[in-house]
């Protein structure tokens, strides 16, 4: 099954993902990243149905599916 993986390094915590994810298995991350943002995390893998919605709205391509 596929899954999104979050690049921390890319990631500009823009959060369009969080809001486009049909299954809302994504959050703001807890920790910030080297640059100082609050990146994404995936909330369970398990759950991610690899849509792939959250990669279509990522400005920064910060989002693969895998």
């Amino acid at each position: 099954m596929p899954k999104a993986k979050i690049d921390k390094k890319r990631c500009k915590g823009c959060q369009l993902c969080i809001m486009a994810c049909p299954k809302k298995n994504l959050k703001r991350a807890e920790q910030h990243n080297d640059a100082g943002i609050f990146t994404v995390d995936v909330i369970a893998e398990e759950d991610c149905s690899g849509c792939g919605f959250c990669f279509i709205m990522c400005p920064d391509l910060a989002i693969e599916i895998e």
